[in-house]
């Protein structure tokens, strides 16, 4: 564990064990806003160790313990990619959590990512955000829980280092063209991400090891390392590693 204020760092054997724990804290922070406020609110994301979480979601014994109709289920970003994509977050997502669980279409709310327009998309997603989290002029979302990965080159979201999104300018959600992909992204900004009342990074591979020391180690480079925006302000950050990802970290920044 970490001493720095509010951020955690724990280290696991390999993807599969960052998943067990994930879906741990998805329980855990779904009874806990259920009882407290009547429904939980949860930003996804894509990737390899998500769909994992999400499979074990979808199964027993964790299945049956989720309050499912008090769920209301969003994602930080998406690719320019429609619904049946295989590119697609929320193709990964309905395939192996939606299409197997108790949840109504109402509580899914996904980013058009098949608009020919990102803008488009962009905003409408920012118009769902402040109607579904009833927001005044100015106010942020609040997720109870939002779990972000992070790219071998230190991105977060759909957050691309030199990126135009890094600079929000008071947008919950904008496109954003990454010229190494050619292609454009819809993305969550960092302050929605930061607002949430628990943020949780899952990170595995050895090709993500120089960027993750350089996130949580190095100097404070947010334009080359997006990762380092996620500081929640009112909220606990916690980092899931594997030991690939985590080999070049300091002794003492997990303990």
């Amino acid at each position: 564990m970490s001493a720095a204020p509010n951020r955690e760092v724990y280290i696991f054997p390999d993807s599969a064990a960052i998943a067990r724990r994930a879906s741990e804290i998805f329980v855990d922070a779904a009874k806990s806003a259920v009882a407290a406020n009547g429904a939980f609110r949860v930003a996804l994301s894509g990737g390899s160790t998500p769909k994992a979480l999400n499979q074990l979601l979808a199964a027993e014994p964790l299945k049956s313990q989720l309050p499912w109709d008090n769920m209301h289920i969003f994602f930080g970003d998406e690719r320019h990619a429609g619904p049946d994509d295989p590119d697609s977050n929320y193709r990964m997502t309905n395939e192996t959590l939606f299409t197997r669980v108790p949840l109504q279409p109402a509580q899914i709310h996904r980013i058009m990512g098949e608009y020919p327009d990102t803008e488009k998309a962009a905003q409408e997603y920012e118009a769902l955000l402040r109607k579904e989290f009833t927001l005044s002029a100015g106010q942020l979302p609040r997720f109870d829980l939002m779990f972000l990965g992070m790219g071998d080159e230190g991105h977060t979201l759909s957050l691309f280092p030199g990126t135009k999104a890094l600079h929000d300018h008071g947008r919950l959600v904008m496109h954003n063209w990454v010229g190494k992909l050619y292609t454009e992204r819809v993305t969550c900004t960092a302050p929605v991400a930061n607002n949430s009342a628990q943020v949780v990074f899952m990170v595995g591979g050895a090709a993500k090891a120089p960027a993750l020391k350089a996130v949580l180690e190095g100097p404070y480079e947010p334009e080359q390392l997006p990762s380092q925006l996620i500081k929640p302000t009112n909220g606990k950050l916690l980092w899931l590693l594997d030991a690939a990802a985590a080999k070049m970290l300091s002794q003492d920044l997990t303990q």
